[in-house]
């Protein structure tokens, strides 16, 4: 008997069961059919350490066995007794087999009977499979016979007309009096006679066509093979006599029998042939009367112009081809497989042109190239015209003759042509060595009355010409506007080029920044109003008509044009503000010429017997004047805005009071440094007196000096804001401003103006103040 473990409790202080399992461990999982121990165990591993899953294992191990021992000792009496039970074990199962193989003898002789019922069912099947695919091919060589017999008859029925005559023999054949006992003389007889003729064609079309379909399905058969010479000769029969009778149609401008004979070449699928026909027969005489004299005469600026050609063209569209282009786009008609004006019309005057006048494709001259183009695609145009619906007119794009029509108008070269034009004038004009002022009568004439110099005046030549009608492509936009965005840029370029070398300095430049460095300052109030005027040009007039020119384009696109133009624009803005930087540059540099006086200040007071100062400086009414005159001057008063004045007066005073407060700190600095080294000096002074019995000396004596000094720059301080200035509202702000900072030296400055010159302090301190 197993071994029985001692019962224990299954719950422990807090009434939680000891032997329950954790949640991973799913006892279950030993029961699945598919349970794979490694697979188990890798799946736990991730978050179960080895020793937790072998004492689980073992825990659920010795449970099992604790469960079979219970189940034994149960029931213990019947386990015992089990062996005893089974008795004439194998003469049972001998009495269970003979049933059991008689069964599987019954089984065998049925399925035998079906397998071979199956057999002789599928033979069956096959053999009717086999008949009727062999009734069907029999049917069709019957039907091919059949339709080849009843084609020829009916053509036996037509006008003897041999298949190989050209078009010229037909015409002579049509005049013979006696053709298969029809006259073709007789106008009363004629027209009844081609109707008759078309519908007898037509009907032989659609028999051909049925035949076309038999012959398909069995053309590998011997019968359809030694039927071969029979049906070609009727194919050759039938095309001739279409030929024939759409000739005649075409002459007689018989809408029934042209209508007849274009539905049977549909139906025999020869498109190609009718086309032909129209085209030899109706077009090409026309067209080769107007475009004839193009042979054998010299090209030149006119003779290779096709505006006029292809007015003569429509007006013989009109009178020959349109009753015939009518009826072949007649609704519901059949006919739309047909191309007449891509391989017909478009195709004939393609040719005529490259052999009578093959200059008119050559770009070499733009002018007239561009004007043969227009009237190409205007005349294009008017054949889409004749098309019934958009979907004819996509037809009519995609065909190989319109795409060879187009291929002959190079409008790459012909814009390479016009980028060297429009770009090479710009770069000439700005490879100048100086600014060149334009003179007032030439402005008027070339209608760039407001741009002051040659430069800007040949940046909107180019703008213009970008655009302009003799010169722009609806194709070639995009080109035509990268090209004025670059036009801008190179404009952009030279002059942040040439204001960058004129900052530095540099004498080793490149030639195109020579202008900006001999350039005097007034020459760049043009540049600034240059600027100006570009600006509102650009964004304006000119913005308004780029989208003009391309009002066909959508509303997206335009909106990234005008985007990009303006961005163009922003960046001459952004220039106008460098040049102003120049120009301020320059009239520092002078009025530092005046400022450098201030050192004077201390060489005046110091250690002097001078007395107390009561005005301002001399060099004060100089410090501003340059600017003054700069903004006062003819070409600023002329040019220059309100706007751009405000803007140059506010940059050149900041930079000019910056410099004097940097220089008028110095002198204080220097002078506060000074004081203090003396007042020690005194007091050593004073303390060496003391020890030897001296008198005392008084330390005011010391800093009288250095206060004239500060009163002098306190009289010239006050007075540079409002002193020969024109707005003197701007550099006031910036005086009270520095004076602020030295207002640390206002209690000295007034004790001693209280103490020794209270008479000055009663006086004005300028003649403006």
């Amino acid at each position: 008997m197993a071994e029985i473990h001692p019962h224990r409790s299954t719950t422990d202080f807090f009434s939680d069961p000891l032997d329950s399992n954790p949640l991973w461990f799913k006892k279950h999982a030993f029961l699945e059919p598919e349970f794979d121990s490694e697979a188990y165990i890798a799946d736990l591993r991730t978050f179960v350490p080895f020793d937790t899953l072998r004492s689980e294992l073992h825990a659920h191990l010795s449970s099992l066995k604790h469960e079979l021992v219970d189940l034994i000792n149960r029931d213990y009496n019947d386990f015992v007794n089990l062996s005893t039970k089974l008795v004439d074990v194998d003469g049972a199962v001998v009495r269970m087999r003979a049933p059991l193989l008689e069964l599987r003898e019954k089984i065998e002789q049925f399925r035998d009977g079906v397998e071979s019922s199956l057999v002789a069912l599928q033979n069956g099947l096959r053999q009717r499979t086999e008949a009727s695919s062999a009734r069907e091919v029999l049917e069709l060589l019957l039907d091919t016979f059949h339709v080849v017999s009843k084609v020829e008859k009916l053509i036996k029925e037509l006008p003897n007309v041999p298949a190989d005559k050209s078009n010229g023999e037909m015409n002579a054949a049509e005049k013979d009096p006696l053709s298969n006992g029809t006259s073709w003389q007789h106008l009363e007889n004629g027209t009844n006679e081609r109707e008759t003729q078309s519908m007898l064609l037509e009907r032989i079309a659609s028999e051909m066509n049925r035949l076309k379909f038999y012959i398909a399905r069995a053309q590998d058969l011997p019968f359809i093979q030694n039927m071969e010479k029979r049906i070609q000769s009727a194919s050759l029969l039938l095309d001739g006599s279409l030929g024939h009778c759409l000739v005649n149609g075409l002459e007689h401008r018989d809408e029934v029998a042209i209508f007849n004979c274009l539905r049977a070449y549909a139906a025999i699928d020869n498109m190609s042939h009718a086309e032909e026909i129209f085209r030899t027969t109706v077009v090409s005489p026309m067209v080769q009367k107007i475009i004839s004299h193009g042979f054998g005469v010299v090209a030149g600026a006119n003779g290779d112009e096709l505006e006029n050609d292809y007015h003569q063209l429509k007006e013989g569209i009109e009178k020959r081809c349109k009753f015939f282009l009518e009826i072949s786009s007649a609704e519901n008609s059949g006919l739309h497989v047909f191309s007449f004006l891509a391989n017909s019309i478009l195709k004939e005057v393609l040719s005529a042109i490259q052999k009578g006048k093959p200059g008119a494709f050559s770009p070499g001259r733009p002018t007239e190239f561009l004007k043969n183009y227009r009237s190409s695609l205007d005349f294009l145009a008017y054949l889409e015209g004749f098309c019934p619906s958009s979907s004819a007119v996509v037809k009519f794009r995609s065909e190989s003759v319109y795409v060879e029509f187009m291929k002959q108008w190079n409008v790459g070269a012909y814009f390479t042509i016009r980028f060297q034009e429009i770009a090479g004038g710009l770069d000439a004009a700005l490879i100048a060595a100086s600014l060149t002022p334009i003179q007032s009568s030439d402005s008027v004439d070339r209608g760039l009355k407001h741009v002051t110099l040659k430069q800007s005046a040949a940046l909107l030549d180019s703008l213009r010409g970008c655009w302009r009608d003799d010169v722009f492509i609806v194709s070639c936009s995009d080109k035509f506007l990268r090209l004025c965005l670059q036009l801008l840029s190179r404009y952009s370029h030279w002059l942040s080029t040439g204001l960058s070398a004129r900052k530095t300095g540099s004498a080793n430049s490149s030639s195109a920044s020579e202008w900006a460095i001999s350039a005097a300052t007034d020459d760049f109030i043009y540049i600034l109003h240059d600027l100006n005027c570009l600006k509102l040009d650009v964004s304006g007039d000119y913005l308004e008509h780029v989208l003009k020119c391309l009002s066909s384009c959508s509303s997206d696109t335009l909106g990234v044009v005008k985007q990009s133009i303006l961005e163009g624009v922003k960046s001459l803005d952004t220039l106008a503000y460098d040049v102003i930087d120049t120009i301020v540059q320059a009239l520092f540099e002078k009025s530092v010429e005046h400022l450098k006086h201030i050192k004077g200040i201390s060489a005046t007071y110091r250690m002097t017997n001078k007395p107390v100062p009561s005005r301002y400086s001399n060099y004060v009414s100089g410090v501003l004047r340059p600017l003054k005159a700069y903004l006062e001057g003819q070409l600023a008063s002329k040019y220059l805005t309100t706007e751009m004045k405000n803007e140059l007066l506010q940059r050149a005073a900041i930079q000019i009071t910056d410099c004097y407060y940097e220089l008028a700190a110095d002198i204080v600095n220097v002078a506060r440094k000074t004081e203090t080294s003396l007042m020690k000096l005194r007091q050593g002074a004073q303390k060496r007196n003391a020890a030897g019995g001296g008198t005392n000396t008084d330390s005011s004596d010391s800093n009288v000096s250095t206060d004239k000094i500060r009163m002098q720059l306190f009289l010239d301080i006050q007075v540079l804001p409002i002193h020969d200035t024109p707005s003197p509202s701007t550099l006031l702000h910036l005086a009270n401003m520095m004076c602020a900072l030295l207002a640390s030296y206002w209690a000295l400055i007034a004790h001693f103006a209280h103490t020794f010159f209270s008479g000055v302090c009663t006086q004005p301190v300028c003649s403006g103040g």
